[in-house]
């Protein structure tokens, strides 16, 4: 994946393009406004010394960060069509007053009652109510089972969009069985915290100790908001339980790991592995009692939650769930709550100056709600079947460029690249959309209700995840929607989904050479495939199995290139006191490295290794290599920064243009020489595929 899902109110994606053929590319000149941002160079610096500065300086000393943003760049440019395009959708489908029970009359109503906030702020604290009584009405570890059941979510996913955050006790991952990949499984994972992570509770710096002390500010003052008794001292307690659960919680890197996760529970082990919860009540309440067996992701971390759920006061625990329920539902209570989990969640954590506008809010959360219904207008209306086929033509081209790059390893044995090449043969790419698109028939949207149409949608969700645990594999199946600036890789399933939003400019354009195109698009094409083989993808076989398929010498080589990929990352320090995470980036920066040059390669191969028409001065190698720069080009404020350095799987973009380094093509398209900073020599450049 190229970048981490996100919580609702900061995520989705989308834009619109039209493109050419293929073909077209390879003897255009681009046209104005299109191709490399030439002025935004900056010229003055070697690319041997900083490329990213050298390709994107001048943009960086010049490019304000938007009051209502944490970060801009690439795809902020993609996030601006994105909003004038869904704006559109939305619009139309409020017009249209569809017929109650369409797709149409779902998004019109549900964007409507969102935007309305009249409406809900003339409901206050009423529809949240009866939660909170259901809360308050807890009178022993039973009823605390129960309720912890009642509200279990299928809200996290690790392989497959990177997401590891549930403010419930536990999440739920329904996925293919591992060692059987044609059936699915219950995956449990941890959960039970309202911060990023684990580390702004534990860590000790100054730093963190004063984001606890702004955060229990908060969780007062947004159970003083509800009217709950005692809301300091509540404050206090929810610090002290979310502190312990944090304790219990498996660190990122290892939550990454599936060879780490996939630890298999039948169904009558889990009082015994994980005591103190009670399960018979818990997975009653969860619809899941009926399940023979579970995946606990994380299973020391499950064993040590279920451990606290008995003993912990329950009265801590009441306190933790009133504030999680009020927080979870901030955004569609009355602006008092909005603005105070702003003021936190946005402006502490992300540096954000302003909120977006609720309109904009809007587009998000429908979209979000309705991700395929929204996606279906979306793609007739932006994406025409010549755009699917023409990005369905890059991708087999650098499929064919991977598969070559294969034979042409000279470290790996014939039984490897064999298995290799078959993972590579049936690799599943689903380009735009899906073939079959998710029905939302038995969701019910009620206009005027904001807070019960975004209860409905989870509940729909966790239904719709429970149903799934009954059914085959489906390998067609997306976890992205098309207006997703994104990509993804589903290593279990051994398939790709890439959304038509991603093919447009700054990322595809019919209107530059192709040498940009193979360093943007290209580049992020080869990252997904790429991803089959990084240190995670790679422990999964052609059929989605988790599997070693390597033998030991080829392994140990593998796992070596990586480690110094790991040294590498480790290297770069955005600050003083917090480096760049290596291990926990390592799947993405292989995935880049990879990528990258797959990417290269194909370009090669379509001037069949002829040189590419120079344009503005600039040879077809350094295009291709300065669009793949300008791609990574971002801002980003510190606090945001920092949040990523700790939680964020991929490295920031600054870091990620640096890539360039492990390639040879791009020492003698820049001229790069010993003793520049970035210089590598040759036997230090990591190489992987």
């Amino acid at each position: 994946m190229i970048r981490v899902a996100v919580s609702v109110a900061r995520r989705l994606l989308a834009t619109a393009l039209v493109l050419a053929p293929l073909g077209r590319l390879a003897a255009q000149a681009p046209a104005a406004g299109h191709g490399l941002d030439v002025a935004g160079m900056d010229r003055s610096v070697k690319p041997g010394d900083d490329f990213y500065q050298y390709a994107n300086g001048t943009w960086q000393r010049t490019t304000e960060i938007p009051a209502d943003r944490s970060s801009f760049g690439a795809f902020s440019i993609a996030t601006a069509s994105a909003e004038r395009q869904l704006t559109e959708v939305m619009q139309q489908a409020v017009a249209a007053k569809a017929e109650p029970g369409t797709d149409l009359r779902r998004i019109g109503d549900y964007y409507t009652s969102f935007a309305d906030t009249a409406a809900i702020e003339a409901a206050g604290l009423a529809p949240i109510a009866a939660i909170l009584s259901r809360i308050a009405a807890i009178g022993d570890r039973t009823a605390l089972a129960r309720y912890l059941g009642s509200t279990l979510r299928a809200d996290v996913d690790v392989l497959n969009t990177g997401d590891l955050f549930t403010d419930n006790l536990f999440g739920l991952w329904v996925e293919e069985n591992f060692d059987a990949p044609a059936q699915h499984v219950p995956i449990l994972m941890q959960g039970g915290l309202a911060l990023p992570d684990r580390r702004y509770y534990l860590d000790s710096s100054a730093a963190m100790t004063a984001v606890r002390a702004k955060y229990r500010t908060h969780v007062a003052a947004m159970l003083g908001l509800a009217h709950v008794a005692g809301a300091e001292a509540q404050a206090d307690a929810i610090l002290q339980l979310e502190t312990k659960i944090a304790r219990a919680h498996w660190i990122r890197e290892d939550s990454w790991e599936p060879g780490k996760g996939n630890t298999h529970w039948k169904r009558g082990e889990l009082a015994a592995r994980a005591p103190g919860l009670d399960w018979d009540a818990y997975l009653a309440a969860a619809g899941l009692d009926g399940q023979p067996q579970f995946v606990a992701w994380q299973a020391s971390a499950i064993t040590g939650l279920s451990a606290l759920v008995a003993s912990e006061p329950i009265d801590a625990w009441k306190a933790l769930l009133a504030y999680h329920a009020i927080e979870h539902r901030a955004i569609v209570l009355p602006a008092a709550f909005d603005r105070e989990a702003f003021d936190f969640f946005g402006a502490t954590l992300s540096g954000a100056k302003v909120q977006r506008d609720r309109a904009t809010r809007a587009l998000y959360a429908t979209s979000d709600a309705l991700g395929f219904a929204v996606g279906k207008l979306y793609t007739d209306r932006y994406f025409p079947p010549s755009a699917k086929a023409r990005a369905e033509q890059m991708v087999r081209a650098i499929i064919a460029a991977f598969d070559q790059r294969i034979d042409k390893l000279d470290w790996m044995a014939p039984v490897t690249k064999q298995a290799a090449k078959a993972k590579l043969k049936t690799l599943k790419v689903s380009v735009g959309y899906p073939d079959k698109w998710p029905q939302y028939a038995d969701l019910e949207i009620v206009a005027g209700d904001a807070f019960g149409n975004l209860e409905r949608v989870e509940q729909f969700r966790y239904r719709r995840a429970l149903a799934t645990l009954a059914e085959p594999v489906n390998r067609d199946e997306w976890v992205m929607t098309p207006q997703q600036v994104n990509a993804v890789n589903l290593p279990e399933r051994n398939a790709m989904n890439f959304p038509a939003a991603i093919l447009q400019p700054p990322f595809f354009d019919p209107a530059r050479p192709a040498p940009m195109d193979y360093g943007a698009i290209g580049a992020v094409i080869g990252h997904e495939i790429s991803h089959s083989f990084d240190n995670l993808g790679a422990q999964f076989d052609a059929e989605g199995r988790l599997r070693n398929w390597w033998t030991a010498e080829d392994l140990a080589h593998f796992n070596a290139a990586a480690d110094r990929l790991v040294k590498q990352y480790d290297a770069y320090k955005p600050f003083p006191d917090l480096a760049v995470n290596g291990r926990l980036t390592l799947a993405e920066n292989i995935a880049d490295v990879a990528g990258l040059a797959a990417a290269y390669y194909a370009y090669r191969l379509s001037f069949a290794n002829r040189p590419a028409p120079t344009v503005a001065g600039l040879t077809g190698d350094q295009q291709f290599f300065l669009s793949y720069g300008q791609v990574w080009r971002s801002k980003t404020r510190d606090p945001a920064l920092r949040q990523r350095l700790l939680t964020d799987g991929h490295a920031p973009g600054q870091y990620r243009a640096l890539t360039v380094r492990n390639l040879d093509p791009w020492y003698a398209a820049f001229d790069v020489k010993s003793g520049e900073a970035l210089y590598l020599a040759p036997q230090d450049r990591v190489r992987l595929w």
